[in-house]
């Protein structure tokens, strides 16, 4: 599509919204603000520009329009939600700085990576438990995780074209399919997990904590961990089934780069103190963001990061302009009433169901939406509200809702080789075809459709949450 068919598709889907008649009870202005939305969020998906930029002419089209009073225009920059977002940004920038993200995963390599299967396991594991603190899953899945599997795949000379298979596709896709796991298994998993958190207590009031959210996710994710890089073994075989110089290799990486650092030391404890924060709010009730202010507070006094580098990580900010920007929007367009309307007309179509059918058939729905859109973000800002408010209509508990559309916002990500920010980068890298990736996360999608849904709903009726 060129660029000016884009920008077509945006114009018009804005325009389409304009022409049809404004509902009694709703306003002129909050059908206004519906239409830029709508626009913006198409903006986002087609991307006649970068996200950030479409959502920044879209903030001002509010404010030039009179859409909204200039300050409610700018008021999703002042929320703390964006600020623990760019926070997080920085502590990914500190992770790749200091070298601790590659530390973590040749350990991992020295204990599990005596066989094709372990490997994907080892990196898997360095992927999860960097999620539980960086948001940013292009950082950790893509720039620590993703250079050490493509090195590993080389070093037994796997490349793109005839010796994919050998070991670099499997290690790759398995290592993708999982990090949309690590996305869902944590609030800080990826970026719009906190969106989704806000949303959900400004829709149904269910206040969804870094706590909460990981309790929920914990048995689904241990199961999908453990079974998805098997499965894929099993479906998708490498090659080569066995890498003992993997281990070998580690070991003598682990020695080039030598004893923990100053930095590193000091990035550890900054991710030991920032998660303990996090997992005990509920004691202190010291905000979210605050303590991200606080762990990048420690690492600029201690000199970890330098005040240039804070100023110039390009990628925090652009999250900061478009996140703000659509937390803004949406949360303006929630006041409006213009949501609530839609989703009580589109809770007649399971009108008379029981509530358990209902939550199936629109959580299908819901899931399989994604191969439309190339952002979670997008496709969360677009839906969950709206299909929260339905299933919820339809009598499903307001707890169970808001997780399985929170876990399943980040699973449906490993449906395309557009799905997240990180499909690219691995779809990139030319090991695995088209037609492959499609046709494998299909089944995969199956798999943690499956496993979510009857290992989630024992466990949260184990937890007594339904």
């Amino acid at each position: 599509m060129s660029t000016l068919n884009r920008w077509i598709a945006v114009v018009a889907s804005a325009v389409i919204v304009l022409l049809f008649p404004v509902p009694a009870g709703v306003t002129v202005e909050s059908w206004r603000l519906l239409a830029i939305f709508t626009g913006t969020i198409v903006g986002s998906i087609v991307r006649p520009v970068p996200a950030g930029a479409i959502v920044f002419l879209g903030v001002s089209t509010i404010a030039l329009t009179n859409t909204l009073p200039t300050a409610k225009a700018l008021s999703g920059y002042s929320d703390p939600i964006v600020w623990l977002v760019l926070c997080a940004f920085f502590l990914s920038r500190g992770v790749l700085k200091t070298g601790l993200g590659r530390r973590i995963a040749f350990l991992f390599i020295r204990a599990l990576g005596r066989s094709s299967l372990g490997l994907a396991y080892a990196l898997v594991s360095t992927d999860s438990l960097l999620a539980a603190f960086l948001p940013s899953n292009s950082a950790r899945a893509g720039g620590v995780v993703f250079p050490v599997a493509r090195s590993l795949a080389e070093a037994y000379d796997s490349q793109p074209g005839p010796t994919a298979r050998r070991l670099g596709a499997y290690l790759l896709f398995t290592i993708y399919q999982c990090d949309v796991i690590a996305c869902a298994t944590f609030l800080t998993g990826q970026a719009s997990n906190v969106l989704v958190a806000k949303f959900a207590k400004d829709a149904v009031a269910v206040d969804l904590t870094y706590s909460k959210w990981l309790i929920g996710a914990s048995i689904p994710a241990l199961i999908s961990f453990a079974f998805i890089p098997w499965f894929l073994f099993k479906i998708y075989p490498p090659g080569i089934t066995h890498t003992p110089d993997a281990s070998r290799l580690a070991q003598e990486e682990l020695e080039r780069i030598g004893p923990m650092r100053r930095e590193e030391r000091i990035m550890l404890g900054v991710f030991a103190l920032v998660a303990g924060l996090w997992m005990t709010t509920g004691l202190h009730h010291i905000n979210y963001a605050v303590v991200a202010l606080l762990g990048i507070s420690v690492l600029f006094l201690s000199g970890v990061l330098t005040w240039d580098e804070i100023t110039g990580e390009r990628p925090a900010w652009d999250v900061f302009i478009w996140y703000g920007g659509l937390l803004g929007m949406a949360e303006a367009l929630s006041q409006s009433g213009v949501t609530s309307r839609f989703a009580h007309g589109s809770a007649a179509m399971t009108s008379g169901w029981a509530w358990g059918a209902a939550l199936a058939v629109l959580l299908l729905i819901y899931f399989y939406a994604h191969y439309g859109f190339a952002s979670i973000t997008a496709h969360v800002t677009a839906m969950f509200t709206p299909f929260l408010l339905v299933v919820v209509a339809a009598g499903a508990p307001p707890l169970m809702a808001v997780l399985f559309l929170a876990y399943f916002s980040n699973l449906s990500a490993s449906l395309t080789t557009y799905g997240t920010t990180t499909a690219p980068i691995y779809f990139g890298a030319d090991y695995i075809t088209q037609k492959d990736w499609w046709r494998l996360g299909l089944l995969v999608s199956v798999a943690t459709i499956t496993i979510w849904t009857v290992t989630g709903l024992g466990w949260w009726k184990l937890l007594g949450w339904w």
